[in-house]
């Protein structure tokens, strides 16, 4: 029995991937095909993954940071509106930490996960964003706490 799929009935939603590299689309069709209750749409630009946010209404956008024609920094900038709205953004990206991934959580993107991203985690990450649980710690930035200098 596959025990990352446990407690996945109740995740539903259309999630948004935008990925250029189509190796990694096919690996995520794999990792979300025991689920039913999710809806995968992709686009492999930043573009057509902005015009697609905005069209399809997703309730989760996966973002890739290094895209073909502008990064997931620019996407987030784009998608600040939906963002504000509540539509959340998990950044995958292969750089552990870059002034990147941080400018795209101070503009309000929900979590980071570091590539590979393995099936539980993935897993925990749609449970956490599809069914409103809050965001991991572990994959957001500290917040600074107001007259600190601790970040």
């Amino acid at each position: 029995m596959d025990h990352t799929l446990e407690g996945m009935d109740e995740v539903k939603g259309t999630v948004l991937y935008i990925e250029d590299q189509e190796i990694n689309q096919v690996l995520m069709e794999a990792q979300l095909a025991g689920l039913p209750g999710i809806r995968l749409i992709k686009a492999t630009t930043g573009a057509d993954g902005v015009r697609l946010a905005r069209s399809e209404k997703p309730d989760l956008v996966l973002l890739d940071m290094h895209l073909p024609d502008f990064g997931g920094l620019e996407v987030v900038r784009e998608l600040m509106m939906e963002i504000s709205d509540g539509l959340k953004v998990a950044l995958l990206t292969a750089d552990a930490l870059s002034m990147d991934i941080i400018k795209a959580m101070s503009l309000g993107a929900y979590e980071y996960w570091v590539k590979p991203v393995d099936r539980a985690h993935l897993m925990s990450g749609l449970r956490r964003a599809l069914v409103g649980g809050q965001a991991d710690p572990r994959h957001r930035l500290p917040r600074r706490e107001v007259g600190s200098s601790k970040l």
